[in-house]
Order: structure tokens, then C-alpha cells, then sequence
């Protein structure tokens, strides 16, 4: 993680005229099985990157300093992942009730979702590399499907089948940017050891680098 940010800090456009105090790179100061950095360079552009467990995130954009934060902005804005509707499809030999695919057609598991019936309780539970597919002993027709992924928090409108659906359904992850942070002027406050940094998901502390 280090030694990517020191790669892009070496191709960073020559310093400002007056260098502000933010300016660094920075660790993220979380958790054995987290990592993370970021980079405040003199031209008024950033770089951020984490990894957690499944999730990776990136971001690259402006800052400007308000008052005694940094503020940053993520630019170009990302164009968030989606889900869609696509065409049924057979997995080893049958179509599954719900099936979720990347464009590729490649399955992901892990996709927490709940079916809706005429009548009884829906169902919930997560699919797999294969899909989910109803249990023999249960006749009921799916009505409506509901579908998270809950890594990057991807999710859609309640999909409502159809007699044409015949209570069946695949959903496709469109990925556009997913993975880039869309911070829009979250702002870090200077700490004794780096930075704070404030987001809706909840605070990140960073350590500068060379501060000690």
C-alpha cells in the first residue's frame, strides 16, 4: 500500500507556491486486516485507497482546505454500479428462481435478496455462484424479488415479475465505477499524529507518514 503511494507521489506535478500543511501522505491507523492511504499532494489533487476484508475502495480528486480542515472531492464523479434486469439463463442444465450475474454472464454469490409471494411470509436468504432456486416442497409463485448486494451496498428497485417471468428472474450487476468513493467536500480535520476524516460511513483516522 505504501510503496503505491509513494509511486504516484513521484509522479506528482511540482509543488505550490505556498505548500499547505495537509500536504503528505498518510496510513490509515485501523485494524490488523485493514489498510489503507492516503495522499495530499501540492498540486490540489488526491489519491485514497483502502482494503478490507472483500472490499476495496479508491478515489482520486480536488481538495481545498476550509478553515483548519481539508476538505476533498472526488473528480470525475463516479458513475455508481447498477442493477438491471436481464434475459433468463441455464445454469448446469436448469434456470434457477433468481440468478445474479455480472455482464459476463459470471454468477455472484452473496447477494442477499427477499421473495415475495401472493400469500405466506417471503423468503430471504443469499444466493450463490449458481443462483437460488425454490424448494421442491414449496408451489408458491415468486410475485416480487428484492435484491442487495451488500459489499458495496449495490441496490435496486424491487423487481415485480410478471405471468411472462414465470416466477423466475436474473439480475445483472452492472459495475460502471464501482469501488470509487464519491466523496463530495468530506472534510478531515488535523489530528496530533495526521488526519480525521469524517464520512457518513462513520470516522477514519490516518497517521502521516515521517511525522514521528
Amino acid at each position: 500500500m505504501r510503496t503505491l503511494l509513494l509511486a504516484v507521489a513521484l509522479i506528482a506535478a511540482p509543488a505550490a507556491a505556498e505548500e499547505s500543511p495537509f500536504v503528505g501522505e498518510y496510513r490509515l491507523a485501523e485494524g490488523p486486516d485493514v489498510g489503507g492511504g492516503l495522499l495530499i499532494r501540492s498540486d490540489g489533487r488526491f489519491q485514497y485507497v483502502l482494503a478490507a476484508g472483500a472490499l476495496d475502495e479508491r478515489a482520486e480528486g480536488r481538495w481545498e482546505t476550509h478553515g483548519d480542515m481539508v476538505c476533498l472531492t472526488t473528480d470525475p464523479k463516479p458513475l455508481p454500479p447498477a442493477m438491471e434486469k436481464g434475459p433468463l439463463i441455464e445454469v448446469e442444465g436448469t434456470i434457477p428462481t433468481l440468478l445474479v450475474t455480472w455482464p459476463n454472464g459470471k454468477g455472484v454469490p452473496g447477494v442477499d435478496f427477499t421473495i415475495g409471494f401472493d400469500s405466506g411470509d417471503p423468503v430471504e436468504d443469499y444466493t450463490q455462484y449458481y443462483g437460488w432456486t425454490m424448494p421442491e416442497n414449496d408451489k408458491r409463485v415468486p410475485r416480487w424479488i428484492e435484491v442487495r448486494e451488500p459489499i458495496y451496498d449495490v441496490t435496486a428497485p424491487r423487481f415485480e415479475l410478471t405471468e411472462a417471468d414465470g416466477g423466475k428472474l436474473r439480475v445483472i450487476i452492472v459495475p460502471n465505477d464501482m469501488g470509487v468513493v464519491n466523496f463530495e467536500g468530506a472534510c478531515a480535520e488535523k489530528t496530533e499524529r495526521g488526519l480525521t476524516l469524517h464520512r457518513t460511513e462513520g470516522d477514519m483516522r490516518f497517521v502521516r507518514l515521517g511525522g514521528e
